[in-house]
């Protein structure tokens, strides 16, 4: 049964109408990235890069040591935005982030299992902090990064709704190095860029792009002789949307990422590259139960 749920879901993620929507529901039986799919084919969807996504409440938090060569990440969630502001919330993670940049844990479950303090570990002192303050609380996600030879970076965007680390090499220390690390992390905020370069497009995401395109194309009534030429030229758009390296820099339209990063290299006098970077936004992918506050105050008074 398609609901109006699942509906409203998909219109949220897509932007298409009511009818599409369900229509496209209907043809592919319920299933949401199918839907997606079928709506993208038809040019009736936003770019899948643009799909909206359930916010969850919480907070991401970014550590950088002095000498911006160790740098740590990490997302906790929590249920509002009450606790999310809450001192004692944003201190843990604060010094959960901290611990990122130091641990050598590899999973999730590994680094929460690690040594809070003497005699708790990170998810004892969450389970702590849970009871305190009421709400489930989950440290989600972390990343470490490790540099000698050039520096790491970070950048934070509306009180810890996103945060990113950007690694940049370069053989030469110059204070360049952190305005360029710092545009570069605004970058990432602002694009949200799916891979570095071309180099990492897998396969699986590549051949799904172009069938989409395909369809799109013959569904426009474009000629099959044509359509492949069209199709490769819709890759490499696409290539523009999701590649670090190939995005117009947000913050002057005439450069790219490479060529800003080639200026600069230039003033520094060594090549400047960007090893890797990460970019969390709070809540992405966690779909958040919506409530009616109306229904809510009138079952309280019940």
């Amino acid at each position: 049964m398609i609901t109006a749920q699942l509906v409203k879901v998909l219109r949220e993620r897509t932007g298409a109408g009511m009818m599409d929507c369900k229509k496209a529901l209907t043809e592919t039986q319920g299933d949401m990235e199918k839907a997606v799919e079928v709506l993208r084919e038809k040019g009736l969807a936003a770019a899948a890069k643009k799909a909206g996504r359930v916010a969850a409440e919480g907070i991401v938090k970014t550590f950088i040591s002095e000498d911006n060569k160790i740098a740590g990440i990490v997302e906790v969630n929590c249920e509002t935005d009450f606790v999310a502001d809450n001192e004692d919330f944003v201190g843990f993670a604060t010094k959960v982030a901290e611990m990122a940049s130091k641990t050598s844990a590899t999973t999730i479950e590994a680094f929460i299992a690690e040594k809070y303090e003497e005699e708790t570990t990170i998810a004892e002192a969450l389970t702590s902090l849970i009871a305190r303050l009421g709400e489930n609380m989950t440290v989600r996600r972390f990343g470490k990064f490790t540099v000698e030879a050039g520096i790491v970076q970070s950048y934070i965007h509306g009180g810890g709704r996103i945060g990113v680390i950007v690694e940049l090499a370069c053989d030469t220390d110059s204070e360049i190095l952190k305005q360029v690390a710092k545009d570069v992390c605004m970058q990432i905020a602002a694009v949200n860029p799916l891979f570095l370069d071309k180099t990492q497009v897998d396969n699986e995401s590549l051949e799904k792009e172009k069938e989409i395109y395909r369809v799109q194309a013959l569904n426009e009534g474009k000629p099959e002789k044509i359509v492949e030429k069209m199709v490769m030229g819709r890759i490499q758009k696409y290539y523009k949307e999701v590649c670090l390296l190939e995005q117009v820099w947000v913050k002057n339209g005439d450069l790219t990422i490479t060529k800003y990063l080639q200026e600069k290299s230039k003033e520094v006098g060594s090549p400047i590259s960007i090893s890797r970077f990460v970019r969390f936004e709070r809540g992405e992918g966690i779909e958040k139960a919506e409530n009616n506050f109306a229904e809510e105050v009138a079952n309280m008074g019940k």
